[in-house]
């Protein structure tokens, strides 16, 4: 598009003789203009072709009355919506966008064949529309990809964060998408944008390993905000460390340990651990290990699981499975398991007590003794009989 504008202006500018290309470039060079000649073509245009060219006009007017009767009914929606995450919302935000200069170029460029304009006339309209139109979708991309953002944050938990990050987004778009929409408006002009595509390019790679580990920690950051692994509030660990997440920043997490003290940890360092989120737990399972003597007799041992599922369900808890586990060193191994189903923990922990204190009194009043490391040492006299434990006595002859 860029050369035929440029042609046009050589054949219609340039005298009626139509000289040679060489010529042309020679008039233009001196700028030896004969503007006489496309006065003179502009008028008797615009005599032969006076009705159409009124018709024209009333239909680009028409057209361009409801572009903005339209933009108009976006910004009415936009500002009435209650969710500022709906899709409609999003849609009807980035159509109130829409430029008058957008309007009037779109409007134009539909009617300008019906009255066969003169040329110059026709390819500068053609040529004003697509760089309207370039930089109107720019407009576009940079509303709609920065509603989307906002919209996939809209949940609690990562305004504050958002509202830090989105002045740095906002330019990183705005740049980006308006450095595209330049290139293509210079290559319409003619300009070889080759060497400008490849110096950004540089450019982009020098800043970007300049600024590697600030960048890391930045997407970091919009992972945690788009991705939410964790939000502020919430409880969790990573390594060895268990605490509450304060703030999270563009560079850095700040979490408040159990113990106390403050943990500031990179975003970047944070997300390549893995971490246990104990926020909003539907319910949790505990275990208890318990063993018992070896002394214990076999029909009582037979029925310590089902003393454990009459104390767990008598408890509050929800019966998942006891069993014989294994020989100890000096008992004898069971395991039950049951599950809590409340999400505060200090309700948990209450159910807990209950259901351990609960098989106490069950083995007490079973007489079932639990068991705890112990070592027996028999001793013997040199003859070998048995001194201690001492053996029983020898009974009399009869």
């Amino acid at each position: 598009m860029g050369a035929d504008f440029r042609d046009s202006w050589r054949d219609i500018l340039i005298s009626n003789d139509n000289p040679p290309h060489g010529a042309v470039l020679t008039h233009l060079t001196s700028n030896r203009f004969n503007l006489r000649s496309f006065t003179d073509h502009t008028l008797m245009w615009l005599s032969d072709n006076s009705l159409e060219i009124i018709i024209a006009a009333g239909v680009g007017t028409a057209i361009f009355l409801l572009l903005n009767v339209a933009r108009a009914y976006a910004r009415r929606t936009a500002k009435r919506a209650e969710d500022k995450s709906s899709i409609r919302f999003l849609i009807a935000s980035v159509a109130a966008r829409t430029s008058h200069f957008f309007m009037i170029m779109a409007a134009a460029r539909l009617v300008a064949g019906y009255a066969d304009p003169p040329t110059l006339l026709f390819i500068t309209i053609r040529f004003l529309f697509t760089i309207a139109t370039v930089f109107q979708v720019a407009l576009w991309l940079r509303e709609f990809i920065l509603g989307l953002i906002e919209r996939r944050s809209a949940e609690d938990g990562h305004g504050e964060t958002l509202a830090n990050a989105m002045g740095l987004i906002r330019i990183l778009v705005t740049v980006a998408l308006f450095a595209i929409a330049l290139v293509v408006v210079l290559d319409n002009l003619g300009v070889n944008v080759t060497g400008l595509v490849a110096g950004l390019g540089i450019g982009g790679i020098a800043i970007g390993l300049a600024a590697q580990g600030i960048f890391s920690d930045l997407f970091a950051a919009l992972s945690i905000i788009f991705d939410k692994p964790f939000k502020t509030g919430e409880i969790i660990q990573y390594d060895q460390t268990i605490a509450t997440v304060e703030r999270i920043g563009l560079k850095s997490t700040r979490l408040r340990a159990v113990t106390g003290e403050k943990k500031i940890i990179s975003n970047a360092n944070l997300l390549q651990k893995e971490i246990s989120n104990f926020y909003n737990i539907a319910h949790r399972q505990i275990s208890f290990p318990i063993g018992v003597i070896y002394q214990t007799d076999i029909d009582v041992a037979q029925r310590i699981p089902e003393m454990l599922k009459d104390a767990i369900e008598a408890n509050g808890g929800a019966y998942v499975r006891a069993a014989f586990l294994g020989f100890g060193p000096s008992s004898l191994n069971y395991e039950c398991i049951f599950d809590v189903y409340e999400a505060v923990m200090a309700d948990v922990a209450v159910i807990r007590q209950k259901v351990g204190l609960g098989i106490v009194k069950r083995f007490r009043e079973e007489g079932i003794e639990f068991a705890y490391p112990t070592q027996t040492t028999f001793t013997a006299a040199p003859d070998g009989e048995m001194i201690y434990p001492y053996p029983e006595p020898k009974r009399a002859k009869t």
